[in-house]
């Protein structure tokens, strides 16, 4: 994982001001965003959002999901979740939508990837057709969560993001 990427993260879950110059929102397009955050030379474009319904609803998470374009590191397609939490190892993390089910085989801290880009496109062509998408994970001390994101406005939002980074 870049060290781009980790900061992205960061910034983005920290609310950080200080890096707000390289940090550019492009649009909003109904429940996502497409960012667009420079470092030198280096770019990274991605479409996000948050969740719509979190269970259980005690718990108030910083949770997001994110389609990530990083053409220094000739990357498309990158579909990565943070659930606000250190994720739990012995559990999987998924992603459902209608009878389509993902899963997150790569999990770092508060963070986890599809490792299969062929997968991850897949997650991608699913995303635009359906209406939502559910992630589910486990934190440290086995407690499943579930996060309802709403898929609206996800084909803008990755578009602009696509294009930001072509």
């Amino acid at each position: 994982m870049s060290i781009i990427f980790k900061i992205i993260f960061f910034i983005l879950l920290l609310g950080s001001t200080s890096y707000s110059e390289e940090l550019n929102k492009i649009g909003t397009f109904k429940d996502w965003d497409a960012i667009v955050v420079t470092n030198g030379d280096s770019k990274v474009c991605f479409a996000q959002s948050k969740p719509v319904l979190q269970s259980p609803k005690k718990n108030d998470r910083d949770a997001r999901l994110f389609v990530t374009f990083r053409p220094s590191d000739k990357i498309k397609d990158e579909v990565s979740t943070t659930s606000g939490y250190e994720y739990n190892s012995q559990n999987s993390i998924t992603a459902s939508s209608g009878k389509s089910k993902y899963k997150f085989d790569i999990a770092q801290d508060n963070f986890a990837w599809i490792s299969s880009n062929k997968i991850e496109k897949k997650v991608v062509k699913r995303m635009k057709k359906a209406s939502r998408l559910m992630v589910t994970g486990y934190n440290k001390s086995g407690s499943q969560t579930i996060d309802h994101y709403s898929l609206m406005g996800f084909t803008k939002a990755y578009n602009a993001a696509k294009k930001s980074c072509s």
